[in-house]
């Protein structure tokens, strides 16, 4: 492997190859609420061909719920194989966690910001402060 993202998503048995977009849990949780304003991003995301990736942390905290089988089932048409979470993520996540101020509870921001930083995806997050500071070290928010 050459540390670039492992996963590939589909939508509608379609191979998406343009950019890679990885979603932030909350982003996710959104995007299955049908006319909320991450829905709509998506659907126009996928229109254009956008590739989709979620972290295997962000797709943890996801299915932590509250979750209902219909979210759970369109997510895992979405998202059949979340990117695992590699040695080198993990450096990379303490990096980020030491670099911005060890902020209490931002470790698992942390990782999935390593995560799409390593896949050279862009971050979809609806908690942008929670991310911004990451960016000035690689992380490309959506």
């Amino acid at each position: 492997m050459d540390g670039r993202c492992a996963c590939s998503a589909t939508l509608a048995g379609r191979e998406m190859i343009r950019t890679m977009i990885h979603f932030d849990t909350n982003f996710l949780i959104q995007a299955t609420i049908a006319g909320s304003p991450a829905h709509e991003q998506f659907r126009r995301w996928a229109a254009a061909g956008e590739g989709f990736g979620v972290s295997s942390i962000a797709w943890s905290e996801y299915l932590c719920g509250p979750l209902d089988a219909t979210a759970r089932t369109l997510a895992l048409q979405i998202f059949p194989n979340p990117e695992p979470f590699l040695s080198a993520d993990a450096a990379l996540a303490a990096n980020l966690f030491n670099q911005t101020g060890r902020r209490s509870r931002s470790l698992a921001d942390c990782m999935i910001a390593a995560a799409a930083i390593r896949c050279g995806a862009k971050l979809a997050t609806a908690n942008l402060a929670d991310f911004q500071p990451f960016v000035s070290l690689g992380l490309i928010l959506a």
